[in-house]
């Protein structure tokens, strides 16, 4: 080890630093002082000098004066210090991209669609927290019966992460998830309050959803089968009720005005993943809505 120390002085004019900018580095630990002269002038060691270029380095990508005497002080190293500033420079990167996208939004419509975009756009406040929300929004509304496993199927379809690269079109669609399930009629149909058995309920409407897969994958209209059978036996049973045309008559002039809302939530999951294909959700908006075509003009019995 070098017996030269450097005077503040010379470190200043190495380094191009201010002899304030040094003192206050000083002043705050960051680099330690060797001693001091006879005339009680500040010497420093010889790899001050390196220590200092260090510290310009960092400081040229921003990084805080306290993390940077964590560094010198051996709290943490050098490559967990890179590691959480790239992790820090991406979150901030992803929510420049979702601001972006959004004012995007914002800005390509009329002054009557801007209004009612913000206010969608604004349920979304912090990027990083929207998946555990939307997830935590519906475990509220689905009944606690329902066994985990139903719940995690449905959420596993039903919560999607935020887009990774922001459109305007993506950045909409997936606030809009946040304020569909806001609405009280959204959150009513799921909680199924005037049902006693709804674990049961839950587990034959995914029943039914199943047997709907293949006409929804074939693109075929909502229409009578074997599925919707199973759909109607499912909610009249769970209702203590005769499973009748007249009775699928009635539930389906009660779900006319809630399953515009379920269809528009799984149209956004579509236009977020790009997957068009079956799932618990479109298969059972294509039930839903067989049952208001099939038997809208049924009288009740």
């Amino acid at each position: 080890m070098s017996h030269i120390t450097w005077t503040i002085g010379d470190l200043a004019a190495r380094t191009g630093l201010s002899v304030k900018t040094i003192r206050y580095y000083s002043d705050t630990g960051l680099l330690p002082m060797a001693q001091r002269s006879a005339g009680g002038h500040r010497r420093y060691a010889y790899e001050a000098l390196e220590q200092l270029r260090l510290v310009q380095q960092l400081r040229a990508l921003d990084t805080p004066i306290a993390t940077i005497t964590q560094l010198a002080t051996g709290e943490r190293s050098l490559g967990d210090l890179v590691t959480r500033a790239l992790n820090l420079t991406r979150t901030r990167l992803a929510e420049l991209s979702w601001r972006q996208a959004t004012l995007q939004a914002l800005d390509d419509c009329s002054d009557q669609e801007r209004l009612r975009r913000l206010a969608v756009l604004s349920r979304v406040q912090r990027l990083s927290e929207a998946p555990l929300d939307l997830g935590r929004a519906w475990e509220r509304v689905i009944p606690a019966a329902v066994p985990a496993r139903l719940v995690d199927l449905i959420t596993a379809q039903a919560v999607p992460e935020p887009p990774q690269d922001p459109s305007p079109q993506t950045a909409l669609a997936y606030a809009e998830l946040h304020a569909l399930i806001a609405q009280p009629g959204f959150r009513m149909y799921w909680a199924a309050p005037h049902v006693r058995d709804k674990a049961s309920l839950y587990a034959e409407l995914v029943e039914a959803a199943e047997l709907a897969k293949a006409a929804v994958a074939a693109g075929l209209p909502p229409q009578p089968g074997e599925a919707l059978d199973k759909f109607s036996r499912a909610c009249t049973r769970a209702r203590g009720e005769d499973d009748s045309p007249g009775f699928r008559a009635l539930m389906g002039a009660e779900f006319h005005t809630t399953v515009p809302l379920f269809r528009c939530y799984w149209q956004h999951i579509a236009t977020l993943t790009a997957d068009h294909r079956p799932n618990v959700g479109n298969t059972h908006c294509w039930l839903v809505e067989a049952l208001i075509t099939t038997y809208q003009h049924t009288g009740s019995t």
